[in-house]
C-alpha cells in the first residue's frame, strides 16, 4: 500500500509539473509571437519550388522580401510575379556556396531595406544515387550546397542581429537530416550537419533575442523533383522519386509545409517536423533505432540497383518514362506549373 500510495504521489507531482511547463512554453510563445508585416526576409533558394511559396505568402502578410538563386532568370521570373502582386521585392542572383558571392548578397540586401529581420535558409539541391555511383566530388557538392550555403549567409547576418538584439532564422534542413534514407547518402550528410549546426546555433544566439528555429520537412509536393539530380538508373529513379513525391499520404502540399513553417518561426519553436509520415519516420527512429535502420535498409532494396548512367548526372526532367508522366504523379505536375519549376 506505501508503495502504491509513493507511486501515486509521484505520478501526480510528475502531471503538475508537466502541466506547469505547458502552460509557462504557452506563455512565452505568446510572448514571443512574430509580426511579419514590413519587416525584411532574406529567403535563399527562392526563384522556385517551396521559397517560392514561402515568399508569396510572407508577401501576403505585408513582408519585404529579398530572394536569390543561381539562375538569374528563374529569379526574375519569380520576382516579377511577386512585384506583381505587389510585394516589395530585391532579387540578387548568387552562388551562396562561395562566400564572397554571401556576403554580397547580405550586404546590399542591408544597403537596400536598412537591414534584415529575418533569414530563412532554403537553399539546397538533391541528387539520388546508389552507392555504387556517388563519388567525392557528390559529397562536397551535397555540403556546399546543403550546408556551407547556409553557414555563409547566417555568418554574415547573424552579427546585424546581433548588433539590433532581434532577429528570426529559419534554417530548412529534412527528414533526411534526422535519420538515414537510401540512396540519397550525401544529402543526408549535408543535412544532418545543417541540424547539428543549426541547434548549436539556437544555444549561442538566444540571448540576443535572435531565436533559430530548424525545420525539417518530410516529402513535399513543390515539383521539385524534375530539377533534382540522378544517377545510375536514372529513369528509375526518378520515377520512384516522382511518385512518392506526389502521394498525399506521405507528402504535404507545398502551401501546407509553408504555413507549418511560417508559424513555427512567428512562434520562435527550436524545430518543427514537417509532414505525418515525417514525424512517424523521427519518432521510429529516436524510439525504435533497430526498426528504423531494418525498415530502411528494406527500402534500400526495393530501390533500383546500379547500372544506366553511372556515374553521370540526369536532371529528373532528363529522366522522364511513361510511369514518371503518369496520373500518379499528377499533383507533382501541378506543382511543377504553380512554382515555376519549369523554364518559362
Amino acid at each position: 500500500m506505501a508503495n502504491a500510495r509513493e507511486t501515486t504521489k509521484t505520478l501526480a507531482i510528475a502531471a503538475a509539473a508537466g502541466f506547469a511547463f505547458l502552460i509557462a512554453r504557452a506563455a512565452v510563445q505568446r510572448q514571443r509571437e512574430y509580426d511579419f508585416k514590413g519587416k525584411v526576409v532574406l529567403i535563399t533558394g527562392s526563384s522556385r519550388g517551396l521559397g517560392l511559396v514561402i515568399a508569396r505568402q510572407l508577401a501576403g502578410e505585408g513582408a519585404r522580401l529579398v530572394i536569390c538563386a543561381r539562375d538569374a532568370d528563374e529569379l526574375e521570373a519569380a520576382r516579377a510575379e511577386l512585384s506583381s502582386h505587389g510585394a516589395d521585392v530585391f532579387a540578387i542572383a548568387c552562388d551562396l556556396a562561395k562566400p564572397d558571392e554571401a556576403n554580397t548578397l547580405v550586404d546590399r540586401a542591408i544597403e537596400h531595406f536598412g537591414g534584415i529581420d529575418v533569414l530563412i535558409n532554403n537553399a539546397g539541391t538533391i541528387k539520388v544515387s546508389p552507392i555504387e555511383h556517388i563519388t567525392m566530388e557528390d559529397y562536397h557538392y551535397a555540403m556546399d550546397t546543403n550546408f556551407w550555403a547556409a553557414v555563409n549567409v547566417a555568418y554574415r547576418v547573424v552579427p546585424h542581429m546581433q548588433e539590433r538584439r532581434s532577429g528570426r532564422i529559419a534554417n530548412i534542413s529534412s527528414v533526411a537530416g534526422k535519420i538515414g534514407v537510401p540512396h540519397m547518402i550525401p544529402y543526408c550528410a549535408g543535412k544532418h550537419a545543417l541540424v547539428g549546426w543549426s541547434r548549436g546555433l539556437r544555444t549561442e544566439l538566444a540571448k540576443d533575442n535572435v531565436l533559430v528555429t530548424t525545420i525539417c520537412p518530410g516529402l513535399m509536393r513543390t515539383g521539385s523533383p524534375r530539377n533534382a539530380e540522378f544517377k545510375g538508373r536514372n529513369t528509375a529513379e526518378y520515377a520512384w522519386f516522382k511518385v512518392a513525391d506526389s502521394l498525399p499520404v506521405i507528402s504535404t502540399a507545398a502551401e501546407t509545409a509553408a504555413q507549418e513553417i511560417l508559424a513555427a518561426v512567428r512562434r520562435g519553436d527550436v524545430e518543427r517536423i514537417i509532414g505525418g509520415a515525417a514525424r512517424a519516420g523521427v519518432f521510429i527512429d529516436q524510439f525504435l533505432p533497430e526498426w528504423s535502420g531494418e525498415l530502411a535498409s528494406i527500402a534500400g532494396r526495393l530501390l533500383p540497383g546500379p547500372g544506366g548512367v553511372g556515374t553521370e548526372t540526369r536532371r529528373g526532367a532528363e529522366s522522364e518514362s511513361p510511369l514518371s508522366r503518369s496520373a500518379l504523379t499528377s499533383l507533382t505536375q501541378e506543382a511543377e506549373l504553380e512554382n515555376n519549376e519549369i523554364a518559362r
